[in-house]
């Protein structure tokens, strides 16, 4: 486990109530659901710097692009004094029949450079399929969590289970925990993992699998709401945390549903704000409460 100090990301009752707005072509997609004109580069930015704007100071960190909005969210200086700033280092490609094929380290997010201006962790995307080689995510791993740690900065890593490129069978919720076996004690300061069955299932077995979780994972862990309902995420959340998760690093579950809201900005102000505080008050005691008992 690593001894890096965390509490830039931390609410004070320990835990983590992170925002993601760090999709790229997917939120592209979300927006052009809603029109029938091209969605432009500038129309995700200016989403992204309100939400960032809007959010920020109900959350303890923000996920921000370097594609799309990092650089100006800095600039405009949108994040609110208390939320950890958190850069994207993950470099994405489309392929094998998905907008997300292919992933590297993206080496245009200098980390002593963001450091200086103000970010404190890098997060990486690694896509984990059951017949790729292990080397290569691990050695990635390792080359991210070094770049960090040499910046002085925590490093947060995303494993995401995908299919087979051979296809056939495929088991998603084996892929959760076969990545998080790999991943999760090569030295990041927090693992960030899918909610197994996609909080979809009954409680007693969403539980089950966090808990396996927590055993394979060597440090801190969060859930992302990725596939998983709005309306089921708070429970997802609670779950998790009940089995050892220590929060959320968020985007869809808090933003998604003001996208094709006819004034975007007061969706953001009022729907996606009560979201977000219901998340915080859900980690706030689940997660408080697991400290006191440990």
């Amino acid at each position: 486990m690593s001894n890096t100090d965390l509490s830039s990301l931390q609410r004070p009752s320990g835990a983590f109530a992170m925002l993601a707005v760090d999709q790229r072509e997917a939120m592209r997609n979300m927006f052009a659901e809603h029109t029938d004109q091209a969605v432009t580069d500038q129309d995700l930015r200016d989403f992204k710097l309100a939400a960032t704007r809007i959010l920020t100071p109900y959350a303890s960190g923000v996920l921000i692009d370097r594609q799309f909005a990092l650089d100006a969210a800095i600039e405009a200086k949108v994040v609110a004094d208390g939320c950890g700033l958190i850069a994207s280092a993950d470099h994405f490609e489309s392929a094998h029949g998905e907008l997300v094929g292919e992933v590297t380290i993206d080496k245009l997010v200098d980390p002593k450079k963001y450091a200086a201006l103000g970010v404190t962790a890098l997060k990486l995307l690694v896509l984990y399929r059951p017949d790729e080689a292990a080397e290569g995510r691990v050695a990635m791993v390792r080359e991210f969590v070094e770049s960090c740690k040499s910046a002085g900065l925590i490093s947060i890593i995303e494993p995401v289970s995908r299919a087979p490129l051979a296809g056939g069978d495929f088991d998603w919720n084996a892929g959760i925990l076969a990545a998080a076996k790999e991943l999760g004690d090569l030295g990041a300061d927090l693992y960030k993992a899918e909610v197994p069955f996609k909080g979809q299932a009954s409680e007693s077995e969403v539980r089950s699998a966090c808990a396996e979780l927590t055993k394979a994972i060597n440090g801190p862990w969060v859930v992302l709401s990725s596939g998983v309902p709005e309306e089921n995420f708070p429970d997802a959340v609670r779950w998790a945390c009940l089995e050892g998760a220590s929060g959320f690093l968020s985007g869809r579950a808090v933003w998604a549903s003001c996208i094709g809201s006819s004034d975007v900005t007061e969706s953001l102000s009022t729907d996606a704000v009560r979201r977000l505080q219901r998340l915080c008050e859900v980690v706030d005691e689940v997660v408080s409460a697991q400290r006191t008992t440990a």
